[in-house]
């Protein structure tokens, strides 16, 4: 393996988005991350378009690991468990509060086997205090963290974001955490620790900075400004939209120039940024009316020559075929078995001084399980009573 993780191995017993996205994500980086599933299969198996038992959901949080599918409910699976946990860097896990513990897997058992252990513990809510035993996904933590409460409509009535935005930002928060986590471990002497990572606090943390701007001061708070999502809008061109920006006074001159517009930048209303907020209601439709004349196409070479913000609105499906993505070179293919073919992915974002190893396919149900067994010193006789037990399986 290659990358800055190299030669760190990583026990995922998480599913769904927060805790295979971290580790795919550090697994992306070099870390070797062995998916453990329970004989059902991570749900995310079966959500979406799919061939065989891979979604292209569960791809793209699952590349590169290996599967071992494992009866976590049997004395024999658990055994298997804790001889992994005995080789692993990190564990990470996101089962409801205290399920681990229940299978005989609390903390103190988990640092007993392996001192230099890191164990990540993702939850929704966190491991204790009112809302505990609720079981979580998504849209609550939007709800519940004031995300949803700033997607309002005209009526001002709260939205969804319409993407798992609280279990993606958790899975960065968590991918962050791990990596200081054993940043430090080298540092302090091989020491391993605990990590609680909840959703709610990372989705209030992501949302904090513009979305919580009005509630921040607590001593002689300065008046409120509009909410900032209010100032965010889209702008129809003549084949389509697309977003523009002008927080700097340099770039509404840029903006302005872009449109042959440039009386609106000399205006003194609209001289700062406070100004254009105060007198949106003046220069916007002006501004949306040179925007409607233009195609996207058009726009973007004035954006471009200006210096302007500004980017088209691309529609999914041709989010590939867009001229920056292409040229960073963002998706890629990656080769699966057989009954699936080939798989268009995002490339890992961050890019290194020394390139990363490519992305390898999304395992099936298990499907190393006997080459991780193997590994671990069980011999061919003890992994065929495991599988004829039904605690080993795929």
């Amino acid at each position: 393996m290659s990358g800055p993780l190299a030669g760190i191995r990583i026990v995922d017993c998480s599913q769904i988005v927060s805790g295979p996205m971290a580790c795919q994500m550090l697994g992306d980086q070099g870390a070797e991350v062995i998916k453990v599933e329970s004989p059902g299969g991570d749900p995310v198996r079966s959500l979406g378009p799919r061939k065989a038992d891979l979604s292209s959901m569960f791809i793209a949080v699952n590349r590169g690991k290996q599967g071992l599918c494992l009866d976590l409910k049997s004395p024999d699976g658990i055994a298997v468990l804790e001889t992994l946990v005995k080789t692993a860097d990190v564990l990470v896990e996101n089962f409801r509060p205290g399920v681990l513990a229940r299978l005989g897997l609390d903390w103190e058992r988990l640092h007993a086997l392996n001192p230099r252990l890191i164990y990540c513990s993702i939850t929704g809510f966190g491991p204790d205090g009112p809302y505990q035993n609720v079981r979580v996904y998504d849209p609550v933590i939007q709800a519940v963290s004031g995300i949803a409460a700033s997607q309002v409509d005209k009526e001002g009535t709260p939205g969804l974001v319409r993407h798992l935005v609280a279990d993606k930002v958790t899975a960065l928060t968590a991918a962050q955490a791990i990596t200081a986590a054993l940043f430090r471990r080298e540092r302090s002497g091989g020491e391993g620790e605990r990590i609680e990572v909840a959703m709610l606090d990372a989705a209030i943390a992501f949302n904090w900075p513009e979305g919580m701007y009005n509630y921040s001061f607590i001593d002689d708070a300065p008046a409120a400004w509009p909410e900032y999502g209010a100032q965010m809008r889209l702008w129809k061109a003549a084949d389509g939209q697309v977003a523009i920006g002008a927080l700097q006074d340099a770039e509404f001159v840029a903006l302005t120039r872009s449109l042959g517009r440039e009386d609106l930048a000399a205006d003194e209303r609209f001289k700062s940024s406070a100004g254009r907020i105060k007198h949106q209601r003046e220069w916007a439709p002006q501004v949306s009316a040179e925007i409607a004349r233009r195609s996207r196409a058009e726009l973007m070479e004035g954006f471009v020559a200006q210096g302007a913000v500004g980017g088209p609105v691309v529609h999914l499906a041709n989010v590939p075929d867009d001229a920056q993505v292409q040229h960073n070179a963002i998706c890629i293919e990656v080769a699966h078995s057989d009954a699936v073919g080939r798989v268009r992915q995002a490339r890992p974002p961050a890019r290194f001084g020394t390139p990363l190893e490519p992305v390898g396919p999304a395992p099936h149900l298990g499907q190393h399980g006997r080459q991780i067994l193997a590994a671990l010193g069980y011999d061919a006789a003890a992994i065929a009573a495991l599988v004829d037990k039904g605690v080993l399986k795929g």
